[in-house]
């Protein structure tokens, strides 16, 4: 038996759709676990194994990477191969997607399995196997309360093998002054809603035409509004089809995927940011915003209501009284930026969720 400094080595396999290198949502959580993994000391090593990483990377140990490989018998083959040479303790799973495949690994190592679970993959009725692994799971983990009670719905498992786990927000977003922004989009005096999420016209739950719908109302209330919106997907067109049959194009600006500064500046130059989503597994980008200062609007549905801290951080809204409410934010006296970001960092900063990992992990790893 290998020991360091008296512990056991534990060895973690990590099978993710993307980790480090990925985009979106997904990839910053598996990067945050991943991370927390190795910062905890409750493995010795992580080896990460994703489907795609579509920008370069650099990893430190005790984390390594290996190259993507996007076809799923390419992936299958070099988790297998990766296993047998290996010593595994721990397999970890970002996706239930993956699940089956990360059943047959832990399986084979007589390693402890842990799931992850995000939100609009548990709203539907998973394939017989992905089923079957997650029952077989040691542990799962659930980013809200909403993708939880969707696991338990289907799942034949013990209540006590899932938990919460949120998401956790980078050290990176902190107030400042988003005035340069401002002013090289030329917004120096209007009102600017911000959305940051994907346009995907297979998921069109986030939100945006509900924004694009609410500017007229805003303006014949006497706002002057710039809707800003971060992002990509095959949507945008839609989108803009609709901003100008309501007349509003000339407010509605898309900037596309920008770099993580530009991001940053976003968030801190925006009045307030809005995602009235329907279908958030969590929505990280809330918590991007309100640490940046900015405070944030979200519909009383889903994941959101987790991000939002049910209303004390932001504010939660039904659907029909979404415009009704992005006016009374507007009118509002804006909160004091240092105050949210710090009250967002208590709840969801990287030492809240140190914490939380290490709880989960002592659930599986700590001997009975």
């Amino acid at each position: 038996m290998c020991r360091v400094s008296g512990k056991k080595e534990r060895r973690c396999l990590a099978l993710v759709t993307d980790a480090f290198g990925g985009r979106g949502g997904i990839a910053q959580y598996n990067r945050d676990l991943i991370e927390a993994l190795g910062d905890g000391g409750a493995v010795s090593a992580v080896r990460v194994l994703p489907r795609h990483a579509a920008d370069s990377v650099i990893v430190n140990p005790p984390i390594s990477q290996a190259r993507p490989r996007c076809g799923r018998v390419a992936y299958t083959v070099m988790a297998l191969v990766t296993a047998l040479l290996r010593p595994v303790d721990l397999v970890f799973c970002g996706h239930l997607y993956m699940a089956p495949l990360a059943l047959l690994v832990a399986r084979l190592k007589r390693a402890k399995l842990i799931i992850q679970t995000h939100g609009v993959e548990t709203c539907r009725q998973p394939s017989r196997w992905q089923r079957t692994a997650l029952e077989a799971a040691d542990l799962v983990l659930c980013v809200s309360r909403h993708t939880r009670a969707s696991v338990l719905g289907w799942a034949a498992i013990a209540p006590e093998r899932v938990l919460v786990v949120p998401n956790t927000v980078a050290d990176r977003f902190t107030p400042g002054d988003g005035s340069a922004l401002r002013a090289a989009l030329g917004l120096a005096d209007q009102r600017v809603l911000l959305t940051v999420g994907r346009m995907d016209s297979r998921e069109r739950y986030k939100g945006h035409d509900r924004v694009i719908a609410a500017i007229p109302m805003l303006v014949g209330r006497g706002h002057d509004p710039i809707y800003v919106i971060i992002g990509e997907g095959d949507d945008r067109a839609r989108l803009e089809r609709l901003a100008g049959a309501a007349g509003v194009a000339d407010r509605v600006r898309f900037l596309g995927r920008v770099g993580l500064r530009r991001l940053a500046e976003a968030y801190r130059m925006a009045d307030l940011f809005v995602m009235p989503s329907t279908g958030e597994g969590f929505g990280i980008a809330f918590l991007e915003a309100m640490a940046s200062g900015t405070p944030a609007l979200g519909l009383d549905v889903a994941g959101a209501r987790d991000a939002l801290a049910d209303g004390e951080l932001g504010t939660l809204a039904s659907e029909a009284d979404l415009p009704a409410a992005i006016a009374r934010l507007l009118d509002a006296p804006k909160p004091d930026p240092q105050t949210l970001a710090a009250a967002t960092r208590a709840r969801f900063g990287r030492a809240a969720f140190r914490i939380q990992v290490k709880a989960a992990l002592d659930r599986v790893l700590t001997p009975a």
